[in-house]
């Protein structure tokens, strides 16, 4: 009887043991998480996904200093109400990839949603900021609006544009808009690839600088103590 006591007993401490050690560093080691959230555009479509933007900022040793990781959700074809690959919405990459370790989530694009019905696009993108908050209350909130290669946007694609601020501003969220800002619009013949719509290897490159731009100092505030981002 007594040694079965004592076996008893050194089982529940082995897994006393076993389940403090399990827990402490998981919780000491979590690091934020970035979510990307979009279409071809960040896919590397019409390069190759090594050469996408996500990839690159994640590969970049000033993100690097944050040990973060950067969660890559783009589909092609994907937009707020336009489902594109795998049947994929940026509703759909939000339920699949935001988990309550996630810090950042970047939605960006998309020019897929030109053509909706009026307010369809606000209304599906209110429902994907609103299931970010669910999942990831701590997260941060970054919409980018779909880009133009020229300094004439389509009244569509500033269709698009509109409904994707209206609903970011509705939900609290930072908006920068590409148009606004003349993103590729003065180099579109080097920074976009032969199909005249996706970024060319160097189009990327210029996305990561873009990206890296709005990402370093809102990673950075969920890392503290890390030095400045120097992307």
């Amino acid at each position: 009887m007594t040694t079965a006591i004592a076996t008893a007993c050194l089982s529940v401490l082995v897994l006393l043991s076993a389940c403090s050690s399990d827990a402490g560093p998981r919780s000491a080691t979590a690091q934020p998480t970035v979510v990307i959230i979009g279409d071809s555009l960040s896919t590397g479509h019409g390069t190759s996904p090594d050469d996408a933007w996500p990839h690159l900022v994640e590969n970049d040793p000033g993100f690097q200093q944050f040990q973060a990781t950067i969660v890559n959700a783009a589909h092609d074809g994907s937009g707020y109400v336009s489902v594109g690959e795998d049947g994929s919405t940026f509703g759909s990459q939000v339920d699949t990839a935001v988990t309550d370790q996630t810090r950042l989530v970047l939605f960006f694009g998309s020019e897929n949603d030109m053509g909706t019905a009026p307010g369809e696009t606000e209304a599906a993108a209110s429902r994907a900021f609103a299931s970010v908050k669910s999942r990831a209350p701590q997260a941060d909130i970054l919409v980018v609006g779909p880009p133009s290669y020229t300094s004439s946007p389509e009244a569509e694609r500033l269709d698009v544009r509109n409904q994707d601020r209206a609903a970011a501003l509705k939900a609290g969220a930072d908006f920068v808009d590409p148009i606004d800002l003349g993103w590729i619009m003065d180099d579109a013949a080097d920074l976009i690839g032969p199909d005249g719509d996706h970024p060319s290897a160097a189009g990327q490159q210029y996305l990561q600088a873009k990206m890296e731009a709005l990402i370093g100092p809102r990673i950075q505030q969920a890392s503290p103590g890390s030095p400045p981002f120097a992307g």
